[in-house]
C-alpha cells in the first residue's frame, strides 16, 4: 500500500518552485549546485508547508522536463533529500515528502500558563482575551435568575436547552440560512463540537482533509481518534483556499470529512470569499465528503468595512454536504464552554444518540448566560467590546514587531486573533525555546502542520497591547539573537518582571 495522501504534479512542484527565486540571496552567498539549490528548494516548501508532507512527487523524468534540468539533477537533489530524512522512496509506489525522524511536533506552547506565571512570562501561547466585563457578570446573574425551574429536572439535556436551540436556530436564519431548533445541538465547546463529529463520520484509520496550516489543538484531537490527516496548502498570504489542490485532494484522496475555517482562519486570518465557498462545496458534495465549516472567528471582523461572505452552510441548501460548528469561546470568553453543530437533523438526532457514551450533555447554567446574551442584546455589546480590544492589540503588535524585527514576514490579517509570521528564516521551533528562557512564551509554526511542517513560522495572537506588545517583540527580538548565534542569555536579555 503506498505511504503517499496526495500528489504534486510536475508543473505544481515547478511552479512552486519558481516562486523561491523572487527570495533575494544574501550579499556574499555564493551558489549552490543545481542539485543542492534544487533539494533545498522542496525541502523549504515542505517546511513552509505549501507542499504538504506525505505528498507524492513527480518522476525524476517528468521534474526535470518541467524544470528544464537534467535527470541526473533531479536524480540527485532526491537521493540527497534520502538521505536527509525529507523523501522516502519504494519501487513501484514513487517517493513522498516526508520529516526527518526524531523532529516531533513541539508538545507546548497552546495550554494556557498559571495566573502565578505571567509576572515574568509574556504569554503569547494561548488565543484568548479576558472576559469582556461587565457582560460576563451580568450574564451569570441573568442566568441564576433563570435557572429555578431547570433546577427542578433532572437536568440532563443531551441536545442542548430547548431555547438556546431555538435562539442559535433564529441567528441562523437572521444570516440568511433558514434553520430549525431541530438542526442544532449545544456542545461542550467547540472542540467538543469537533470531537463528536470525527466520532460519528471518521472512524480509525479515516481519512479528514485538513487545511494546511490549520488550528492545532484541533489537528492533536483528530489525531487522536485516529484519523489520518491529509493536508490541503492554504494559498499564499491572506488569499484563502487553493482550490484547485482541494479538488485534487477531494477527488483523489477521497477524504471522509474535510475540516475548514473560512473566516479569519487560525492561524492565518484568510477570508475565504463566496467563490471560493461555493466551489469548495461543490467539491466536497461530488467527493462525497461532509464539510465541517469551523465558523468560531465569524464575529470577529476587526475593519469596519469589512464584507462579510455568506456562511459556508449557505451554499448547500439541502444540507446534505456541510456541517457548521460554532462557539462563544473566541468571540466571547474562553471559559465560556459553549459551542453548537448546525446540521440536518438527521445528523444532529445521530449527534444526540452518540452523545450518551460521552459528555451527556452541556452545562445548564452556562447555556443559560448565553441565552441571556442572545436575548438581551447583551451579545452584540460584549462582542463589539471583543472586537475593539483585539484591534488595538494587533496595531500594537504589528507596529512592535515592525520595529523590532523587521525582517519578519506577514500579512496582517482583518479580522480574528492571530498573526502568522515568517520568522526571517529561523526555526520556529528553536525560537519557541529560547523565548521561553527570555520571557515571552509563543507557539512555532509545527504545531499547526501535519508532521513536522511550518518550521520557519510561528503564531502570535492578539492578547497583548500597547507597552506589553512592545516588550513581547523585544523579548522575541532577543530571542531571535539567540537562534541566529546559537548563543545563551546574557543578563541584559533574560527574563523580567513586567507589569501591564
Amino acid at each position: 500500500m503506498a505511504q503517499w495522501t496526495s500528489v504534486v504534479g510536475a508543473a505544481q512542484l515547478a511552479r512552486l518552485l519558481t516562486s523561491q527565486q523572487d527570495r533575494p540571496a544574501g550579499p556574499g552567498t555564493r551558489r549552490p549546485p543545481a542539485y543542492r539549490a534544487l533539494a533545498d528548494g522542496i525541502r523549504l516548501l515542505v517546511l513552509e508547508g505549501r507542499v504538504p508532507v506525505a505528498a507524492r512527487l513527480p518522476a525524476e523524468r517528468e521534474l526535470a522536463l518541467a524544470l528544464s534540468v537534467s535527470r541526473t539533477t533531479v536524480a540527485a537533489a532526491y537521493e540527497a533529500l534520502r538521505t536527509e530524512g525529507f523523501l522516502e522512496s519504494r519501487r513501484g509506489a514513487g517517493s513522498w515528502t516526508a520529516v526527518p525522524a526524531g523532529n516531533p511536533l513541539p508538545a507546548r506552547g497552546l495550554e494556557p500558563l498559571p495566573p502565578d506565571a505571567l509576572g515574568s512570562m509574556i504569554d503569547l501561547g494561548c488565543a484568548s482575551l479576558p472576559a469582556p466585563e461587565p457582560w460576563l457578570t451580568r450574564a451569570v446573574q441573568g442566568a441564576l435568575e433563570e435557572l429555578p425551574p431547570y433546577a427542578h429536572t433532572h437536568g440532563d439535556y443531551p441536545a442542548g436547552l430547548p431555547a438556546l436551540r431555538a435562539m442559535i436556530a433564529e441567528r441562523y436564519t437572521a444570516r440568511g440560512i433558514p434553520t430549525m431548533p431541530e438542526q442544532i445541538m449545544v456542545t461542550t465547546g467547540a472542540m467538543g463540537a469537533i470531537d463528536a463529529i470525527c466520532h460519528l463520520f471518521a472512524g480509525r484509520g479515516e481519512r479528514i482533509a485538513v487545511e494546511s496550516p490549520s488550528y492545532a489543538n484541533i489537528l492533536q484531537l483528530m489525531r487522536e481518534t485516529g484519523a489520518r490527516l491529509v493536508p490541503v496548502a492554504m494559498a499564499e498570504g491572506l488569499a484563502g483556499w487553493d482550490l484547485d489542490r482541494w479538488r485534487q485532494v477531494l477527488r483523489e484522496a477521497a477524504p471522509r470529512i474535510a475540516y475548514v475555517v473560512a473566516d479569519f482562519h487560525n492561524p492565518t486570518g484568510a477570508l475565504a470569499d463566496e467563490d471560493q465557498r461555493r466551489r469548495l462545496v461543490e467539491a466536497a458534495r461530488s467527493a462525497g465528503t461532509v464539510l465541517v465549516a469551523d465558523e468560531t472567528m465569524t464575529e470577529l471582523w476587526l475593519d469596519d468595512d469589512v464584507e462579510m461572505p455568506r456562511p459556508v452552510c449557505g451554499f448547500d441548501p439541502a444540507g446534505s454536504t456541510v456541517v457548521t460548528v460554532g462557539s462563544a469561546s473566541k468571540a466571547f470568553w474562553a471559559g465560556m464552554r459553549i459551542g453548537w453543530v448546525r446540521a440536518a437533523p438527521d445528523v444532529i438526532r445521530s449527534l444526540v444518540a452518540a452523545r450518551a457514551y460521552a459528555d451527556l450533555g452541556t452545562p445548564v447554567l452556562e447555556q443559560l448566560a448565553v441565552n441571556w446574551l442572545f436575548t438581551t442584546g447583551g451579545w452584540e455589546q460584549a462582542v463589539a467590546l471583543r472586537r475593539a480590544q483585539a484591534r488595538e492589540n494587533r496595531d500594537a503588535l504589528v507596529g512592535a514587531l515592525r520595529r523590532e524585527l523587521p525582517d519578519w514576514e506577514f500579512s496582517v490579517p482583518r479580522g480574528g486573533l492571530t498573526l502568522w509570521v515568517r520568522a526571517g528564516g529561523l526555526s520556529g521551533s528553536r525560537l519557541a525555546e529560547a523565548g521561553e528562557r527570555v520571557g515571552v512564551r509563543v507557539p512555532s509554526g509545527p504545531r499547526f502542520g501535519v508532521d513536522g511542517a511550518f518550521e520557519g513560522y510561528v503564531r502570535l495572537p492578539f492578547t497583548v497591547g500597547g507597552a506589553v506588545a512592545d516588550e513581547a517583540a523585544a523579548r522575541l527580538s532577543a530571542a531571535a539573537r539567540i537562534v541566529e548565534t546559537g548563543g545563551t542569555v546574557g543578563a541584559a536579555e533574560g527574563p523580567r518582571t513586567f507589569v501591564a
